[in-house]
């Protein structure tokens, strides 16, 4: 069953062309993500959306989406209400909007 995750970021200002750098060429091909965007959500805002074929293969990616996540955490606001840098979901396709 496809599993999506969606992960929530704020960044600093005048960081964000390195946060999205960090997301080219590659650097975040993750093992099992059969898709992935970021969506730009509002000023300093951003969304990265990842569909996977499970959540196996997602949960098999959480390491190297950790050390991406490193590679670039010092671009990252801290959203509030003891969230942190990020504020991530995932879960199952319960409704396919396209059926």
């Amino acid at each position: 069953m496809t599993t999506f995750n969606v992960v929530r970021f704020r960044i600093k200002p005048g960081r964000e062309a390195e946060f999205l750098d960090a997301h080219r060429g590659g650097k975040a091909s993750w093992p099992g993500l059969a898709k992935g965007h970021i969506i730009k959500t509002g000023d300093h805002s951003y969304c990265l959306i990842g569909e996977w074929a499970d959540l196996a293969a997602l949960k098999g990616a959480r390491d190297q989406m950790i050390a991406t996540l490193n590679s670039f955490r010092d671009t990252l606001e801290d959203l509030g209400g003891s969230l942190g840098v990020t504020d991530a979901v995932s879960g199952d396709v319960v409704v396919d909007l396209r059926a």
